[in-house]
C-alpha cells in the first residue's frame, strides 16, 4: 500500500507541477517551467549554493533588447551570484513589451522571429564544443520532467531530418540528487552504447508505467542503483557490464562537463535549447513544440552562414 501511495502521489506532482529548478524535498518532481500552455512562474532559489563552473567574466553579462521603435538596446546583466535568471527575465519582459508594438524582425524566412521575444542572444557568445563547420544545438533535459517527455517524440523525428551541419546532445540537468542519479543513468547508458535503445524506454517507465526509477529517499543512491540495474536488466544489459560503467571515469566525467554546461547557461528550467552558445530558446518563447523546432532550424541555418 505504501509503494502505492508514492507512485500516485509521484504522478499527482508530475501532473501539477512544471519542470524548473526548486530545493530538494524528498519528492522527485520540482517547480516551473516555460512551455506554451502556461506563462512563467516565479522560479524557487537552489537549496544551497552551488559552484561557479567560470569566472563571472566568462558568463554572458548583456541581453539584447528590442525598442518599441525597432531599435537595439545592449543591457547590462547585474552580477547576482547565480540566485537570479537575468535571461529568463529578459524574455518575460520583452514578452510583454511586444504586445504594445511590433518589435524588429532579426530574421527572416518561412517563419519571422523576433529576437528578444521568441529567443533570447547571449553576450558574450559562449564557446561550443563542435568541429570547424558545424553548429551546436544543446537540450536541457530532466528524465522525470513531463514536458520533455511530450517534446521527445518530435525531437527524435527532427533528428531525423536536420541538417548534417547541425551537432544534436542533450544536457541532463543536475539540480538535486534525485536528477543527479537520473543523470547517471542518462550517462552511463550512453557510455555503453545503449542510449539509443534505451532513451524512450526510460521515459516510457517514468511516465507510462510509474515508475520513478528512484529510491523513495533520493539521498539512498545505493537503492536508486539497484533500481536502475534491474530495469536495464530486463533489456538485455548486463548488470555487471552496467555496474562498471555506472561508476566508471568516463560517467564521472560525463556528469562534471553537465554540471558546468547547466551553470554556464544558467539553466532554471526544461526543456531548454541553446543554439551555437548564442541563442536561448523554449516551447514558451518560440510558441510551441512545432514552432521551437523550426526556429532552432533557423538559428542553426543562420550560424551555419556565418
Amino acid at each position: 500500500m505504501q509503494v502505492r501511495q508514492r507512485l500516485l502521489c509521484f504522478g499527482l506532482v508530475l501532473l501539477l507541477a512544471a519542470c524548473g529548478k526548486q530545493p530538494s524535498s524528498g519528492e522527485h518532481s520540482a517547480a516551473v517551467t516555460r512551455e506554451s500552455a502556461a506563462p512563467t512562474a516565479a522560479l524557487a532559489p537552489p537549496a544551497a549554493p552551488q559552484k561557479k563552473a567560470e569566472q563571472p567574466g566568462d558568463l554572458p553579462s548583456k541581453i539584447t533588447r528590442i525598442n518599441e521603435d525597432g531599435s537595439e538596446t545592449v543591457e547590462d546583466v547585474p552580477s547576482d551570484g547565480g540566485t537570479h535568471n537575468p535571461l529568463l527575465a529578459a524574455v518575460a519582459s520583452t514578452i510583454a513589451a511586444s504586445t504594445s508594438a511590433a518589435a524588429a524582425a532579426t530574421m527572416s524566412g518561412p517563419t519571422l522571429w523576433q529576437e528578444g521575444v521568441n529567443y533570447t542572444r547571449l553576450v558574450p557568445a559562449q564557446p561550443t564544443q563542435v568541429a570547424a563547420g558545424q553548429v551546436e544545438v544543446l537540450e536541457f533535459f530532466w528524465y522525470a520532467c513531463p514536458h520533455c517527455y511530450a517534446l521527445d517524440p518530435l525531437i527524435e523525428s527532427w533528428k531525423k531530418t536536420k541538417p548534417s551541419y547541425i551537432s544534436f546532445s542533450r544536457v541532463h540537468v543536475m539540480w538535486n540528487e534525485g536528477h543527479r542519479s537520473l543523470a547517471r543513468l542518462f550517462y552511463t547508458l550512453e557510455s555503453m552504447g545503449k542510449l539509443d535503445q534505451m532513451h524512450a524506454e526510460v521515459f516510457k517507465e517514468i511516465h507510462a508505467n510509474g515508475h520513478p526509477l528512484l529510491a523513495p529517499d533520493e539521498n539512498n543512491t545505493a537503492e536508486t542503483e539497484r533500481i536502475q540495474t534491474a530495469f536495464v536488466k530486463k533489456f538485455g544489459i548486463s548488470a555487471d557490464d552496467f555496474g562498471k560503467a555506472y561508476h566508471s571515469f568516463a560517467v564521472e566525467t560525463a556528469l562534471q562537463k553537465a554540471d558546468e554546461l547547466e551553470q554556464r547557461y544558467r539553466i532554471l528550467a526544461v526543456p531548454t535549447f541553446v543554439v551555437n552558445g548564442k541563442y536561448v530558446a523554449d516551447v514558451h518563447t518560440a510558441d510551441g513544440p512545432e514552432r521551437l523546432m523550426t526556429l532552432i532550424g533557423d538559428l542553426a541555418a543562420q550560424e551555419h552562414k556565418r
